[in-house]
C-alpha cells in the first residue's frame, strides 16, 4: 500500500512515508484498547503511523473499524517503552500487518510481552530505529511527527517509564502532544529545553492520567485546548488521579476519555480541528 525509505541526512533523520491516495486530512485517533494506549496517526497523503498497541489483541479490534479488510500494511510502529500495556497488542499487529519500520526508546526488558514483541519484529523482518530527536516521520502535505524524546542513551534506564519515546505531532496550525508514560522528571526536562515549543492543541495525558505525570509547568507550557485520558473503565490504578483531572479543570482544558467515550478522533486540515468520538 505505501513505500516507507529512511533517509538519513547531516543533522536530520527523516522517515518519509509516501501514499498513492492523496487526501488533505491528518488524523490522529486514541484507540480504545481498555487501560493501555494506542495511537493511530493517518497522514493528509494516507500514510499510517501507530503509537503502541494497548496490552491485548483488542487493538486488532479498533484497527479493522477503521480500515479496509484488504489493507494489511502499517507504515510504522513507535513501540514508547517495552511495557504490557502499551506493546502487549503490538505483535499481534505485526502478525496481522506488513510493518516497514519499528522505532523503539532503546531500553528494553526481560518479561513475556518483550520476548513476543522482539520475536514478531524479527519474523516481519521490520527495520528496528532507536528513536532520537534527530528524527522526523514526514506524513505528506507538510504534516510530520518529531521525536523530541529520549534525547540520550537510555539503555540502562531501571523505570521504563522514563524511557518513553515523546512525539509532537504537526499539521500546519494544529499540533498534537503524545507522552506515553514519561513522569514530571522528564516533563520538566522538555519544558527547560522546549519551552511554548511544546505549544499544541490536543494533550494525551501522560501515564493515563497518573499522579506521576501531568506536572504543571509542562501542561502550561504545552496550553492544550484539549486533553485525553487513555485508560479503562475501574482500572486498579485509579487513572485518572483526581489532582490531575482538578488541574485539567483549573486550567480550563476540555477532557476526553476513552473509557468514557470509546475511540476519539481529531481530524485536521491544518487549520480547522474536529473531533468525534466512536
Amino acid at each position: 500500500m505505501f513505500h516507507l525509505a529512511l533517509a538519513a541526512a547531516l543533522i536530520l533523520a527523516n522517515i518519509i512515508i509516501f501514499s498513492s491516495a492523496p487526501s488533505h486530512l491528518l488524523s490522529v485517533s486514541f484507540l480504545d484498547v481498555g487501560q493501555g494506549d494506542s495511537i493511530l496517526i493517518e497522514g493528509p497523503r494516507g500514510a499510517e503511523v501507530l503509537i503502541d498497541g494497548g496490552a491485548d489483541q483488542s487493538v486488532l479490534r479498533e484497527l479493522g473499524k477503521r480500515r479496509s479488510f484488504f489493507d494489511r500494511s502499517i507504515d510504522a510502529i513507535v513501540a514508547t517503552h517495552p511495557d504490557q500495556d502499551h506493546i502487549g497488542g503490538l505483535s499481534d499487529v505485526l502478525e496481522r500487518y506488513d510493518v516497514s519500520v519499528v522505532i523503539e526508546s532503546g531500553v528494553s526488558g526481560d518479561t513475556a510481552a518483550v520476548r513476543a514483541f522482539d520475536a514478531a519484529v524479527a519474523r516481519e523482518g521490520a527495520e528496528r530505529v532507536i528513536a532520537a530527536p534527530t528524527t522526523r516521520l514526514l506524513l505528506g502535505r507538510g504534516a510530520y511527527a518529531d521525536i523530541l524524546y529520549p534525547d540520550r542513551d537510555i539503555s540502562s534506564v531501571s523505570d521504563t517509564n522514563s524511557a518513553s519515546v515523546v512525539l509532537r505531532v504537526v499539521y500546519g496550525t494544529r499540533a498534537f502532544m503524545l507522552t506515553g508514560d514519561a513522569p514530571k522528571p522528564i516533563e520538566q526536562h522538555l519544558t527547560t529545553i522546549y519551552g511554548s515549543g511544546l505549544a499544541s492543541d490536543v494533550l494525551k495525558a501522560g501515564h493515563h492520567g497518573s499522579k506521576t505525570s501531568s506536572l504543571e509547568s509542562f501542561v502550561r507550557a504545552v496550553d492544550p485546548e484539549y486533553v485525553i485520558y487513555s485508560r479503562g473503565c475501574d482500572n486498579r490504578y485509579g487513572h485518572p488521579a483526581p489532582e490531575v483531572v482538578a488541574l485539567f479543570k483549573t486550567l480550563t482544558i476540555s477532557s476526553f476519555d476513552t473509557c468514557e467515550k470509546g475511540t476519539i478522533t481529531f481530524r485536521s486540515d491544518g487549520k480547522m480541528l474536529r473531533v468525534s468520538k466512536r
